[in-house]
């Protein structure tokens, strides 16, 4: 996941400048596939040529699809974007229905649009989708940013030593299908309360990470 630093005084002016939309995946034509596409090997080539990698020619998701879409757009083309799906996870051996976030990235050049923006935009979409949390799970490496965010917005609650489970979205010779990792959870209440994420130290997505 692609995070920006925090905004400055002229992030607050980039920020007035994007003008987000919701785009259901079924809407969504070859062009603008390919558009993203371009936009998501620019944002995760930062950090490696082995993350732009899945995003070859207009394929504009990395392992599970989404479902819907929040891109945010300027005068210069899609700015931001941040990927919902709705599914059923496994928390310790119960099912449970979330949108899980994934797919954020901020194009490169506007290095004053943060994550917290993009969560003021995402959040009211999540209460439309009428699920009861919404899930996300990041890197260590992201823990601080993350935990800014949430004492800025109190929007989510973050937990750790919890290890999520995942297929892979290809089956390659000779290597596991499944792969799980320690990462930070973050939930957002929507429809119910926090006390009621259930007990577990193990997420199963049930198939590939968004």
């Amino acid at each position: 996941m692609n995070i920006a630093v925090s905004p400055t005084a002229e992030g607050a002016s980039v920020r007035a400048q994007v003008q987000w939309r919701r785009r259901w995946e079924s809407e969504l034509s070859l062009t603008e596939h390919a558009e993203l596409a371009d936009f998501f090997r620019k944002s995760y080539g930062r950090t490696g040529a082995f993350n732009a990698q899945p995003f070859q020619g207009s394929r504009s998701w990395a392992g599970a699809r989404p479902e819907v879409r929040i891109i945010g757009y300027d005068a210069h083309g899609i700015a931001a974007h941040v990927g919902l799906l709705r599914r059923f996870i496994k928390v310790g051996g119960a099912d449970l229905l979330v949108a899980e976030l994934g797919l954020y990235a901020v194009r490169p050049d506007l290095e004053g649009l943060g994550i917290s923006h993009a969560m003021r935009v995402t959040y009211p979409i999540l209460h439309e989708l009428g699920v009861p949390f919404g899930f996300g799970a990041v890197r260590p490496a992201l823990e601080k940013h993350m935990t800014r965010l949430v004492q800025r917005q109190g929007l989510a609650t973050l937990m750790n030593g919890i290890r999520v489970l995942s297929t892979l979205p290809d089956v390659y010779p000779n290597l596991s299908p499944t792969r799980i990792e320690d990462v930070i959870v973050v939930v957002f209440p929507v429809g119910r309360s926090i006390s009621e994420w259930p007990a577990g130290t193990i997420i199963d997505r049930n198939g590939p990470e968004l």
